[in-house]
């Protein structure tokens, strides 16, 4: 699915349950993490052609980061089912490759 978000826009929240991943088709973004000392701790900057949001899918863990919305910005979004069969598909054509 396609979404939009604004300047400003938080995509994600650190601690909140994840259940999607996140593409980057434009924009540009940010990483806080806002249980460091110091609130603003800039952690990396997403772009164009990067993807967030996968740890909280891949571990079943809470969202370790903020990510915020640099500019106004068009993502893809994956649901957890949709990239549990794309890792699964992956993982099963890697194996009958090397087979």
């Amino acid at each position: 699915d396609e979404r939009r978000a604004a300047h400003g826009d938080n995509i994600i929240t650190k601690g909140e349950d994840g259940y999607e991943l996140f593409v980057v088709e434009s924009g540009t973004f940010h990483a806080t993490d806002n249980y460091q000392i110091n609130p603003s701790y800039f952690l990396e900057e997403d772009e164009a052609g990067d993807a967030f949001g996968e740890l909280a899918l891949l571990y079943n863990a809470p969202r370790a980061a903020t990510i915020t919305a640099d500019t106004e910005c068009v993502l893809w979004v994956l649901d957890r089912e949709t990239f549990n069969h794309i890792v699964k598909d992956a993982s099963r054509n890697r194996r009958e490759k090397y087979e």
